[in-house]
């Protein structure tokens, strides 16, 4: 049997991302394409490329929580341009432990940890969750979330038939003639 087209697959996975996003979870559906097309951006959803991101995703949200609460605790603490500093020397610190850790084997891939960081912040500031604005919930939704983005770049590339880009298809065309 013929696989669909790779662009219906995926509308069909994206479009089960709209409940999610419903109230009252208003959930980071996002988080889901982040990591998705982050999945194909670093070649597809190869086994090797599964594990090269699943581990680091989790990493930039654990970061982005330590962030965020090293910044809350500096904040009863401190005012003004002291804390200011701190919450540079914090978010300098926790940035560069997080890119660290990708010198640990199976956490080579940092893009995968911004990946998780950027998701973690836009969660958290952005209000989405069950429990808007609260950090611990974010970054158990993230990690959730953004865990799933490479099980549909998965479920696109084995269920569905990828068209050959036109440049392939007629190298000598140029768009639009």
């Amino acid at each position: 049997m013929k696989k669909p087209p790779h662009e219906v697959v995926a509308s069909l996975l994206a479009v089960t991302t709209v409940l999610m996003a419903q109230l009252p979870w208003h959930l980071p559906v996002w988080a889901i394409f982040i990591s998705w097309a982050g999945t194909f951006a670093m070649g597809g959803p190869t086994a090797e490329n599964l594990k090269r991101i699943w581990p680091t995703l989790p990493v930039g949200s654990i970061a982005g929580f330590l962030v965020v609460t090293g910044f809350g605790i500096a904040a009863q603490n401190l005012s003004g341009t002291g804390l200011l500093i701190a919450e540079m020397v914090i978010l300098f610190c926790l940035n560069a432990g997080m890119m660290l850790v990708a010198r640990l084997p199976g956490f080579n891939f940092i893009p995968g940890m911004f990946f998780g960081f950027a998701s973690f912040f836009a969660t958290l500031f952005g209000g989405f969750g069950p429990e808007p604005k609260a950090p611990l919930v974010a970054l158990g939704i993230v990690i959730v979330f953004n865990a799933l983005g490479p099980v549909y770049a998965w479920i696109t590339a084995n269920f569905s038939h990828r068209h050959a880009p036109l440049e392939k298809t007629f190298p000598n065309r140029v768009h639009g003639e």
